[in-house]
């Protein structure tokens, strides 16, 4: 295998595997997270270890809907070896002959499987997953300011089936860890792996941030979409600098509401449609609170407003999407009557 930056600084894996050659199995009785804790039992997570096989181990014995069907999807999935993978452009696998029909059509059909996909796109051989987030619209508005990701020690706090984490990988990062305990995400990543030729770089734990000891190692921490799903926003920032190596980066990005340092927004029952949201403040009010959790150099690098183009309804998705979650008479309103959702990303340190 050979890794390297060309002059565009394009980051490429090149591998030449024969086509029956056998890449990894997925195991008939849930994902393996094994390799995970040899990965991590020589690095400064090494602590994780006294309670997170535990955790996994509880989480694998309760029923999670329809785990045990998406794992059949896992298991069934074609033998493909890429020959090149980029994860510095895309989440993108190839290989060096177009698929057989057939072929194309087992593999879309087992992917569609995992409806829905939210967070993407992939590129994996000649099929698009057309997710219902851009989700790279996001990752470029916030790349050119983050801190280095090279040779860093990364945590994606609900980091969905995981697109940041394998664009995080593309940008040198040395081991990203993602946590989100929703069952279809991890099979949604697992598939994804799996086309990436098992690339360990990224790994996703079913867990929530409420579930892990203050291990105060990572060097950037990620925390996109969830503040506001939190009912205690105070409690999660805490959390997430609970997690930061001291002088390491957070990447908070959230909903937010026009104002001052004194404005949120407390939907009564659903915010465009989401019944799980609980207070979207301003910018200000967000900055404030991240200083009084003790971050330091907080800064605002990015507000943007959602649009239908970077979240929207696809074949790859089932379930209604932006355009439905917005007043039809009045684009900036959601059809509740609350300001239509904007996004802030605001950068700070422990």
């Amino acid at each position: 295998m050979t890794a390297y930056f060309s002059d565009n600084n394009f980051f490429m894996i090149e591998q030449n595997f024969p086509q029956n050659s056998d890449l990894h199995t997925m195991p008939k009785a849930g994902v393996d997270f094994r390799p995970f804790y040899a990965q991590i039992a020589q690095t400064t997570l090494a602590s994780w270890l006294e309670t997170l096989p535990a955790l996994l181990s509880a989480w694998q014995k309760e029923p999670h809907g329809h785990y045990a069907k998406w794992l059949k999807v896992l298991e069934n999935l074609p033998n493909i070896p890429a020959q090149t993978i980029d994860l510095k452009n895309a989440v993108r696998a190839e290989t060096s002959e177009p698929l057989s029909a057939g072929l194309m059509q087992g593999l879309t059909h087992q992917l569609m499987q995992l409806q829905p996909w939210r967070k993407g796109p992939y590129h994996l051989f000649d099929i698009h997953v057309d997710c219902e987030w851009r989700s790279d619209f996001k990752w470029d508005r916030l790349l050119p300011h983050l801190a280095p990701l090279k040779d860093r020690l990364v945590l994606d706090v609900g980091c969905g089936s995981g697109y940041h984490m394998w664009r995080m990988v593309g940008e040198g990062a040395k081991i990203v860890v993602g946590i989100d305990p929703t069952a279809l995400f991890l099979c949604q990543f697992e598939a994804v792996r799996y086309y990436l030729n098992g690339d360990r770089r990224a790994n996703l734990i079913p867990i929530g941030i409420e579930a892990m000891q203050p291990l105060g190692v990572f060097d950037t921490v990620f925390s996109m979409g969830v503040l506001y799903h939190r009912k205690s926003p105070f409690e999660h920032l805490s959390q997430l600098k609970d997690q930061l190596a001291t002088g390491g980066e957070l990447v908070l990005e959230t909903l937010v509401v026009d104002g001052d340092e004194n404005t949120m927004l407390v939907p009564l029952d659903r915010y465009a449609k989401m019944k799980n949201v609980f207070c979207i403040p301003s910018v200000a009010a967000l900055m404030k609170w991240l200083g009084k959790t003790g971050f330091k150099n907080i800064r605002c690098v990015d507000v943007a407003t959602t649009t239908c183009e970077e979240q929207r309804k696809t074949d790859w998705l089932e379930n209604e999407s932006l355009a439905d979650f917005l007043d039809p008479s009045n684009p900036n309103l959601t059809i509740e009557g609350y300001p239509a959702p904007k996004r802030a990303v605001i950068l700070a340190n422990k």
